[in-house]
């Protein structure tokens, strides 16, 4: 992680493959009557930190949109997350003294990546902190949809993706945790999330075991 309040460049790495994931404490079945899609943060501010083109952010971006279709052709509700550039400093809190002042309120910066454009019915959660139910009616919006699950994809896993995984788990709303539809700083970083969410939060699974179930 950046110690300097600045992404760091991220350099290309290999996503996991459905070998090598870790076993999920959680024996919960993917269910598309209770579930809901978050596509988290995928903002060009975000996504340019990645190398174009390349693994992890390509075939993540690639992964996250095939969920994205599929959900909407099966009646599943998709939300995002995205923040609003150039916050206050008492807006910002804490997260600016880690960051920075992040985004500029600027389409090159708040944009979410065109592949993952929202489409009609999609839900736009303004993102305040890393996860993605503070200072949000998310957990409201699921509830009056019956959405008690949750699909995860996007940037960063070990941050604001393995923090939303962490409170969906703590309001009884069951996260999976798309492996191959997250990226991350390293991939050691990757994995650390993984690990962690199949531990003591959620189910960790890859885009082809979740569409199955879809």
């Amino acid at each position: 992680m950046s110690q300097s309040g600045r992404l760091p460049t991220i350099a290309p790495y290999e996503l996991p493959l459905e070998s090598e994931l870790p076993t999920s404490r959680a024996r919960w079945t993917l269910d598309p009557a209770r579930a809901a899609l978050l596509v988290h943060d995928m903002q060009a501010y975000f996504v340019d930190a990645f190398r174009p083109g390349r693994a992890p952010i390509a075939p993540a971006i690639a992964n996250l949109a095939k969920l994205a279709q599929q959900c909407r052709k099966a009646g599943i509700p998709v939300f995002y997350t995205a923040q609003i550039g150039a916050q206050e400093p008492h807006d910002r809190g804490l997260q600016g003294h880690l960051w920075g002042p992040g985004m500029r309120h600027a389409p090159e910066h708040e944009q979410i990546v065109a592949p993952l454009a929202p489409q009609d019915g999609d839900i736009v959660l303004v993102k305040h902190r890393y996860s993605a139910f503070q200072r949000s009616n998310f957990a409201e919006l699921l509830r009056a949809r019956g959405r008690d699950q949750l699909l995860i994809g996007g940037v960063y896993a070990h941050i604001g993706c393995q923090c939303t995984a962490a409170e969906a788990f703590q309001r009884d709303i069951e996260p999976f945790f798309v492996a191959d539809a997250l990226a991350d700083f390293t991939r050691e970083w990757h994995d650390a999330a993984l690990a962690n969410v199949a531990d003591c939060s959620g189910v960790v699974l890859s885009t082809h075991q979740a569409l199955e179930h879809i």
